[in-house]
């Protein structure tokens, strides 16, 4: 059933109304930092025989929200889905396991331009939440992330280039403020970020997300939620001046998203942002295209 819940004092619109975004024992990746036991509920680490290579965000008691990219040749083979974790090794006395019985990556994802990079896995059965297993709310198709909006991202991923994650390899947390999608295509070369991508970094560098943490969530908090508004996708590097960590735009995938799970759907939240977007008043230099000539791109 969909339910349509309006906050005016916090400009919220609930698409679903579920229980989301909202782990008991919150408080409040390259540059980053430990994060506390409990704090991103939802965070899952992909293993294949046991061995950690994307992350992913539960979005119900039986779906998990990844990067198509994740599984270019990886099956359902030897593939779990492990929850309530803080680290990959060690114990894990609040994590529990899944093998999964459906992957559905997006019918136009495209391996060469990074585009629609999502993917759902279906659990072999549901699991049941508490503190340390919880889903996250997902961004409703009319959410609004201005430029600097601020947006945590989490994973068991390199914390440098070509830097592993050190033992006990924690789950690692770190804040970095969303990059209009001018900028970015202006930092990746025009045309390389479509309306699917949403950016998020410094400028200069030194925080984002790494290799191992593929697939896994962006979140930004409003209402007392965390909405995810991105799945981990590419970058140049890691952490790199002028070359934000590039994601899906979740809120672009809420009917596709809705069309897969049939029953019990995930909680979709409309973000918004208020002041002005600094983005729209980004200044670009003129270039002139080399192959059509009196054709002008800003940049």
């Amino acid at each position: 059933m969909l339910l349509l819940h309006m906050n005016e004092g916090s400009h919220f619109i609930w698409y679903n109304y579920v229980v989301c975004g909202q782990p008991k024992l919150n408080t409040r990746i390259v540059g980053g930092q430990v994060a506390p036991v409990g704090s991103w509920p939802w965070q899952v680490s992909l293993q294949r025989f046991g061995s950690h290579f994307c992350g992913g965000s539960l979005i119900n008691s039986q779906w998990v929200l990844t990067a198509a990219h994740c599984f270019q040749t990886i099956t359902a083979s030897g593939l779990t889905v492990n929850l309530g974790r803080q680290s990959l090794q060690g114990s894990n006395p609040n994590a529990v396991s899944r093998t999964v019985t459906q992957i559905i990556k997006h019918p136009n994802y495209n391996s060469g331009t990074n585009d629609n990079d999502v993917c759902l896995l279906r659990l072999s059965s549901p699991v049941t939440f508490n503190n340390y297993i919880s889903p996250v709310c997902l961004a409703a198709s009319d959410s609004i992330f201005y430029s600097g909006v601020n947006s945590w991202v989490t994973g068991w991923g390199n914390i440098g280039e070509g830097v592993s994650l050190p033992s006990p390899q924690n789950l690692m947390e770190v804040e970095v403020p969303v990059v209009g999608n001018r900028q970015c295509n202006c930092d990746y070369g025009v045309g390389s970020i479509t309306d699917n991508m949403i950016c998020a970094g410094l400028s200069a560098g030194g925080k984002d997300s790494c290799q191992g943490d593929s697939g896994g969530p962006m979140v930004s908090k409003q209402s007392g939620r965390w909405i995810q508004a991105g799945v981990v996708s590419f970058g140049e590097g890691c952490a790199r001046p002028n070359l934000p960590g590039v994601y899906a735009r979740v809120s672009q995938y809420q009917t596709w998203i809705r069309t897969q799970i049939s029953s019990n759907q995930p909680g979709f939240m409309a973000f918004t942002s208020t002041g002005t977007d600094s983005d729209l008043s980004h200044k670009q230099k003129l270039y002139h295209g080399p192959v059509v000539p009196h054709i002008y791109i800003l940049c």
